[in-house]
């Protein structure tokens, strides 16, 4: 199910990569004290209070950017102000209501969508009660915080989470779930109309042509696969010639609706921080992954580029994910396109896998004999019994006297275990850790 949408706006250099970081947990957006340095909208899960939703944070709304770089950022947080369920409009305490923010706050109230501003970088009791001043944008609710510093962050979440929809009733996918995702103009809409051997989707050397993601379906070896297009499958008349129409927000929900999503890279212009971004969304939903490097055509006949080479590069960039298996394809030869149907099949397949429980503990047995868990404060980890939990994706319930102990390389050497004995390509897999009862009574 699609999640709620929070979209963090404002002008540059006012804290929204800080504050994205603080509110996701880890340091995600680049931080520069320079104007301008967020230029992509990045994006991932958060949550408060029990709900779930996604955070985006904007590159600088500047509403009288002059520079095309200046547009294109204007347009994508515009772009993510028309998408977002609530809008969080960051300002500066020190520099107060500036001409700039005026005008920002003008658009907001024409998108009639709720909007919190956030004064940020009251770090001090005067400057929190400065803050007051904001009230004259005429948006309603004002919250003192220094993102840097957290004071104030859990209030705004408060309210925030208050103003989140409750989740809308989508229709559930009917088979298996296929978002094809990637940035503007790596051939998404041409891989498939490769796959569907017919042009179903609009095809344009523009970036961003469409941005609606309707559902195809198509069987395969007995099986419906619902394809995700995020880049959209529109009507001819209804496309805006050289607009910009492409919206990361679409891909986000298409892959929380889906099973599995295939990452579409550029092999001409190469890896860039959007797709890893992208891929990192799809981590944290959980879902599974196959990597495709379109336009391999463009590559191999000019270029002394080997496919090895470039299988090494990718897994050095998704290195996070090592189990997302690797196609090159090429849209307009043909090449690798019939292999993707078969490639989602085997991804739903590892996402489905059960392991009996006796075979899982004899597998867990076999790695704690060859490699124990290391020490931590004197006690030692001990893993008592492992069930498998669920599917789509695999989960692993282990049974320990104390998950504390646990370091995360000794997780992630159990995983690789699993992965090495059971083959689950293509999939993530979530290992939980619980407290036993006998290790309550042995502590």
């Amino acid at each position: 199910m699609p999640k709620p949408l929070v979209a963090l706006v404002g002008r540059p250099n006012v804290g929204k990569s800080t504050l994205f970081n603080r509110i996701v947990g880890e340091r995600v957006a680049i931080i520069e004290d320079v104007a301008g340095t967020t230029r992509d909208r990045l994006y991932a899960s958060a949550d408060w209070a029990g709900r779930e939703f996604t955070l985006i944070d904007t590159g600088g709304l500047e509403i009288t950017a002059g520079s095309d770089l200046g547009r294109r950022v204007r347009e994508q947080a515009e772009l993510a102000i028309g998408e977002a369920d609530v809008v969080v409009f960051l300002v500066d305490a020190r520099q107060g209501v500036t001409a700039e923010d005026a005008e920002i706050a003008a658009k907001l109230r024409q998108s009639r969508k709720p909007v919190l501003v956030a004064v940020n970088k009251a770090d001090n009791e005067e400057r929190r009660l400065d803050a007051v001043e904001f009230y004259k944008l005429g948006l309603g609710e004002v919250a003192p915080i220094s993102a840097l510093h957290g004071t104030g962050t859990g209030d705004l979440l408060d309210e925030v989470v208050a103003r989140l929809p409750a989740a809308p009733a989508e229709a559930e996918v009917s088979g298996i779930g296929v978002a094809i995702v990637g940035r503007p103009n790596v051939g998404k809409s041409s891989l498939l109309n490769a796959i569907l051997g017919e042009e179903r989707a609009i095809v344009s050397e523009v970036p961003g042509t469409t941005r609606d993601v309707i559902d195809t379906v198509v069987e395969h070896r007995g099986q419906r696969v619902v394809l995700l297009d995020t880049a959209g499958i529109r009507r001819r008349g209804r496309v805006e010639m050289g607009v910009e129409k492409y919206s990361v927000i679409r891909a986000l929900r298409a892959i929380d609706r889906a099973d599995l999503a295939f990452l579409v890279l550029d092999a001409v212009e190469g890896i860039t921080a959007q797709d890893t971004h992208l891929a990192g969304y799809v981590r944290d939903a959980h879902k599974g992954i196959g990597i495709l490097v379109n336009k391999w055509d463009l590559i191999a006949p000019k270029t002394n580029r080997s496919v090895p080479e470039f299988t090494a590069r990718v897994r050095d960039e998704f290195r996070f994910m090592p189990y997302a298996p690797i196609l090159f394809t090429s849209a307009r030869t043909g090449q690798g396109v019939g292999q993707i149907p078969d490639l989602a099949l085997s991804i739903w397949e590892s996402r489905n896998r059960r392991v009996p429980t006796a075979a899982l503990n004899g597998l867990v047995q076999e790695a704690v004999d060859a490699h124990a868990p290391p020490t931590v404060r004197g006690r030692r980890l001990k893993l008592y019994y492992a069930t498998q939990a669920g599917v789509n994706p695999p989960t692993f319930v282990f049974f320990v006297n104390d998950p504390s102990l646990l370091h995360f390389s000794y997780e992630r050497y159990l995983e690789n275990r699993l992965r090495q004995a059971l083959d689950f390509e293509g999939t993530p897999l979530r290992l939980l850790f619980r407290p036993h009862a006998e290790g309550k009574r042995s502590a």
